[in-house]
């Protein structure tokens, strides 16, 4: 292994992507779809193209740095689970202090921002930044990790109704927790990949609680989140006829994943995790088309 001083600057620089996953956007999509669903919804149709962008920017830079701060907080635990221990922070090509660096700097980019959003964002996006830091910290202490992330990716949806100059109201906390309840979804499917590591390293999971009964119980959270984005398409006038249509295809593709995953194999887990990035998208279009 090259020491940090041999290191390329090239290199140092691919380690810098790597860290941020820039090289996997999966985690980027299941934000930026229920970005997109709140935003078209808080504008009743396509919402100011600044606000748009200034929020696609937001969603990609907290994104990142919730990657980085995350391999910050595994990073003595990374280079024991096969799927992570070729992270940069694993294999030593960045120091913990360096990651550390790369969550401030993007924190600060988001920041930058807000300058461009109305007063109430600035205030809702310490909610942002508080999930975003805590998250990676909670698998050492508590089961539930999944609900913090969960709380963190959805938190995007008021932050797009206050963007646009617009109060959260019963809709915006029906597609939260919605949202909610399909990330601790899918990241039951993505736990179950490193379940028989982390229970070797000691770190904690939902597919940890739910043990024997997780593949049941996250068919029941994606039933809640179908139920609660339903409830509020349908007080926007949104379910009839595409909203239900894109629900309906939802649940089909939902059935699906339960099929290719009742198995437990970790590796359809955790296609079955991936996947989920269409259901984002099968909901906007659902609430899109709506409004044309």
């Amino acid at each position: 292994m090259a020491t940090v001083q041999q290191i390329s600057w090239q290199q140092r620089l691919q380690a810098y992507y790597y860290l941020c996953r820039f090289d996997k956007p999966i985690g980027t999509e299941l934000v930026f779809w229920p970005t997109m669903w709140a935003m078209w919804i808080a504008a009743k149709g396509i919402p100011d193209l600044k606000i748009l962008l200034v929020m696609i920017l937001g969603v990609i830079f907290m994104r990142a740095a919730g990657c980085a701060i995350n391999d910050f907080a595994d990073r003595k635990v990374d280079g024991s689970v096969a799927r992570t221990k070729e992270r940069p922070l694993a294999t030593g090509i960045i120091q913990p202090i360096e990651a550390i660096w790369v969550f401030l700097v993007l924190v600060a980019a988001s920041a930058i921002l807000l300058l461009f959003l109305p007063i109430e964002a600035f205030y809702w996006s310490f909610g942002a930044l508080f999930l975003a830091f805590i998250y990676p910290f909670m698998k050492r202490y508590t089961h539930l990790p999944q609900v913090f992330l969960g709380a963190a990716f959805s938190w995007s949806i008021p932050m797009g109704y206050v963007a646009l100059g617009q109060t959260p109201d019963l809709t915006c906390w029906l597609l939260y927790f919605g949202n909610l309840a399909w990330t601790v979804a899918y990241d039951t499917q993505y736990a179950i990949t490193d379940r028989e590591y982390d229970l070797k390293i000691g770190v904690k999971s939902t597919a940890i609680l739910f043990g024997k009964y997780d593949i049941e119980i996250i068919s029941f959270l994606q039933a809640v989140s179908v139920l609660l984005i339903g409830a509020a398409l349908y007080r926007e006038d949104l379910l009839l006829p595409f909203g239900l249509i894109a629900l309906l295809i939802v649940v089909a593709d939902f059935i699906y994943q339960w099929s290719q995953t009742k198995a437990r194999n970790p590796q359809r887990c955790f296609w079955a995790f991936r996947h989920n990035r269409w259901v984002g998208l099968i909901i906007f279009l659902g609430i899109f088309v709506n409004w044309l």
